[in-house]
């Protein structure tokens, strides 16, 4: 299950990612360049994993990533680093809270 988890969210690392340099300024989620390139970056090793098929790499990027989702949308609000160069915004803290616990829990599963 986690393995088609992220098949699915990887590409869509890779999607957010791209959209943010080729429409920068549009839709309700940060378009900064390093939130970008943390996105394409986070998506391509995602990706890797899943076609790599190793469970226990797909185990920790899920459980990982689930908690960082997590720790940026209490540093949104706490105004930790990397809020100067990511630039969040509410839509983006919402985001990380529901995306975070629910790849915590995907991850955590047995």
């Amino acid at each position: 299950m986690r393995r088609w988890v992220l098949g699915g969210f990887a590409p869509l690392l890779l999607l957010v990612g791209g959209r943010g340099f080729v429409t920068p300024g549009s839709g309700a989620t940060s378009t900064a360049p390093a939130y970008n390139v943390f996105h394409l970056t986070a998506g391509a090793v995602g990706s890797a994993l899943v076609l790599r098929g190793d469970r226990r790499a797909i185990r920790c990027f899920t459980v990982g990533f689930g908690l960082l989702d997590l720790y940026q949308a209490l540093a949104s609000r706490r105004h930790w680093f990397p809020e100067a160069w990511f630039r969040w915004t509410p839509a983006d803290d919402r985001q990380h809270v529901v995306l975070g616990a629910a790849l915590v829990v995907v991850g955590a599963l047995p």
